[in-house]
This record gives structure tokens, sequence and C-alpha cells, in this order.
């Protein structure tokens, strides 16, 4: 879904790309995931949130190229903080519509893969959910409702969408309803506004359907603004003590974005092959601890 800045504001927001460079050994990238089966199983769509597990919780991980290059990094987290099961389908450059099931072949996401089938199948205890909010004509289940065109219709239609995503997952639960954890985005750099009312749908969703949300666009903003684009922060005491995360250790401060991506967390340059992002990036930490933090409170661990 990455795109370089100088092609175009449109493509990069676009998220169409979300390929990291080639892969790279390290501790800090997590073994590839397994495939995951689907088995049916009986759904109410009424179904409360299931209580909090008492073992090691099982999350299934879902979005668009944020979370492809988020995923082995969350799934590291999640497994060392919390002990987690965990599964990631995330597809590039897709929006909330397109994990929905009915949608065929207006979606990017493959039947067996949509969230419904998923839960089905993986019966997972949390579901996070994780979209910038895409809206071109690289997701067709939008049906051509944008942002730039209209901001009423685009929240609309978002808003519909993320009730209809929660019921459709409520349903596959059945009697075991996972909880939702909403992700919250970080500063957009050409639409900041946007992605303050994205945001509002996601907690408003949330609060209406006793879900949760994980602000972890709050750990990429500046403290003094949390919807102003920034390229740099302060290091944190573990990214100083860990060489790699603090990226400038002279200066006092990491890079969250490559020089020519502003919309990505992965430092790594792009390629056409979507993938996990291979290499330290300290954006993507920062996204996947603030994750885990919401999980492991949602789950009780």
């Amino acid at each position: 879904m990455r795109r370089p800045w100088f092609v175009g504001a449109l493509l990069t927001g676009a998220l169409l790309l979300a390929g990291c460079g080639d892969p790279a050994s390290g501790r800090d990238v997590a073994a590839p995931l397994p495939e995951t089966t689907h088995q049916r199983a009986a759904a109410s769509p009424t179904a409360a949130p299931s209580p909090p597990p008492t073992t090691a919780p099982v999350v299934l991980y879902l979005g668009d190229s944020l979370a492809m290059e988020n995923q082995n990094v969350l799934g590291q987290e999640l497994r060392r903080d919390l002990r987690a099961r965990y599964t990631s389908a995330p597809y590039s450059g897709t929006t909330l519509c397109d994990y929905l099931e009915g949608t065929g072949e207006r979606s990017l996401v493959p039947d067996t893969d949509k969230a419904a089938a998923l839960v089905r199948g993986l019966r997972p205890d949390v579901v996070v959910l994780q979209f910038w909010g895409n809206s071109w004509g690289y997701t067709p289940c939008m049906d051509g409702i944008t942002y730039a065109g209209s901001r009423e219709r685009y929240l609309e239609r978002y808003t519909a969408d993320a009730r209809r995503l929660t019921e459709q997952i409520a349903a596959a639960g059945g009697a075991r309803r996972p909880a939702i954890v909403w992700v919250l985005q970080g500063p957009d750099p050409m639409t900041p506004e946007r992605v303050r009312l994205v945001n509002r749908v996601y907690e408003e969703q949330a609060a209406a359907s006793k879900d949760a949300v994980a602000d972890a666009g709050r750990a990429v903003s500046l403290a003094s603004d949390r919807y102003t684009w920034t390229r740099h922060l302060p290091c944190t005491a573990y990214e100083r003590a860990h060489p790699g995360y603090c990226t400038e250790p002279g200066r006092g401060r990491t890079a969250l974005h490559r020089d020519d991506d502003h919309l990505h967390f992965c430092l790594a340059p792009t390629t056409s092959t979507p993938k996990p992002c291979p290499v330290r990036s300290p954006g993507i930490l920062r996204l996947a601890r603030e994750i885990t933090r919401a999980v492991a409170e949602r789950t009780g661990h």
C-alpha cells in the first residue's frame, strides 16, 4: 500500500500497497503466522461480549496495510505479554466493508477471510480491528463514496459499516461473542480532521456495543497535539536503551516514518508485495504495545 510521497497524496492515502523491504533477521520479527481453518458454529447476533477468559486469550487481528505491516510485531507482543494464541488476516488497501459478508466481487477480501468466517472458525476471545478509513477507487465496496466527495455520506456509510461489522462478528460468535477492540488512528498528514471523525465513529460504536478502543494513535502523536502529524518524536526510555529504536540518539528523537512515506510506520523500503515490516520500526512497536495493553485490559490479563 505504500507509495512514495512524490507520486501524489491520492496514491499515498489509498493504502493500496503495504510492501516493506526484503525480510531481515532479528528477534523483533515474529515467525510466519499459521494458516487458519474455518468451521461453522451457531450464531446469535444479540449475544453480549463473552467474559474475560481464564486462560491465554485467542486474538484475531484484521485490518488494512497498517495492520499488514504491524502484524508480526503485534503477535510478538501479545504472545510474550499475554501468551495469546494469535492469528492475523490483514489485506492492504481495504476498508470496513471489505470484511463484511455479502460483498461478493466488490470486496478485496476473500470469503474465507471475512471477519465472520474467521470468527466461526477460530472462536477468538478478542477481534482487533485497525482501519485507516480507505475510500478510494481501490475500495470498490465503498460504492464510490469518498471523504473528499462528501464528508457526510462518507461518515454515514462508515458508521453503518462499523455497526454491520460488529453485528456480523457478534452473530458469528454466538454464545461466545468475542470482544472487539477498535484501534484509533494516528494523525493523517493530508486530511487531519478525517481521522478525528473516523476515530469518533470507532469510539461511539465501541460504546454502543460495550466493546473497547485502543488509542494506539496517541502513541505516535505529539504529546501537545493529538492530531497534528509529525515525522519524529522524542525517544522513550525503552527506545534509548535498545539500539535501532532511537534512530537519532544524538538528537534524542526517533523517526516514525520514512522520508518518502508520510503515512506508514515501517522504516524499510517499499516493495510491490505486501508483507509484514522486516525491520525495527519505533512507530510499529509503539502501536503494537498500546494494542496489547488494551487487549490485556479487556481480557483481564
